[in-house]
């Protein structure tokens, strides 16, 4: 799981300063601040003292914010990621869901900091009663609804042939999205941009095609 639900922040809304109260304001700046730390130290490295001293106050204060370490990631990871999705979301309506996922390819080459983060939560998510895997397989179900969406009216539109289930798709393109992030990161050196163009390029022509369930013949005695 490489990605949340595109959506903006349930735990602080983004909105002017002036129109926040005093909690909400002290709740923002320190979600700022573990976005900052998260940014410079690798995410087995973070702690309640990083995001404390890099927002300027006591360890207390942010314990009384976030009393849980879940409570304070969840609430980093959907203010950050609905801040970086929303100015793309437009783009999905325009230009259809392929092109989406490639705004969001290009953001993550922008600010990698986010990527990592959200590939270091997959352990969580696939631990049996963690308290943040609900929180994350639901951020993961509706982020595959919103591309399975957006593919459904790239046919009515004509972007997408009609030979492609929307929900198939959908898989596809994510894994295609999510596997080469994985991939950029343990291979400094890749053109994830161009990687990503060419892959889509295959996949989407494969999708012009009528499926025809494939017949293994694998002899490996």
């Amino acid at each position: 799981m490489t990605d949340l639900a595109t959506s903006t922040s349930r735990t602080v809304p983004v909105v002017p300063d002036a129109r926040l109260g005093d909690s909400q304001r002290a709740r923002l700046q320190v979600l700022e601040a573990a976005i900052t730390m998260l940014r410079r130290y690798a995410f087995h490295e973070a702690s309640y003292d990083l995001v404390a001293s890099t927002a300027g106050v006591p360890v207390a204060e942010v314990k009384a914010l976030f009393p849980t370490w879940e409570s304070l990631l969840i609430g980093t990871l959907d203010l950050w990621h609905g801040r970086r999705t929303a100015p793309i979301l437009p783009v999905a309506e325009r230009h259809g869901a392929a092109a989406f996922l490639r705004a969001l390819v290009q953001s993550n080459i922008e600010d990698p900091g986010l990527m990592r983060v959200l590939s270091a939560t997959v352990n969580i998510a696939a631990t049996p009663g963690h308290p943040m895997a609900p929180h994350l397989h639901e951020a993961w179900r509706h982020f595959h609804v919103t591309v399975m969406r957006q593919l459904a009216k790239d046919i009515e539109a004509g972007r997408e042939p009609d030979t492609m289930q929307p929900a198939r798709g959908a898989e596809q393109l994510i894994a295609l999205y999510e596997g080469l992030q994985l991939q950029s990161m343990v291979r400094p050196g890749m053109n994830m941009l161009d990687a990503f163009d060419r892959a889509v390029t295959r996949m989407r022509d494969g999708w012009s095609k009528t499926y025809t369930p494939p017949v293994w013949d694998l002899d490996i005695t």
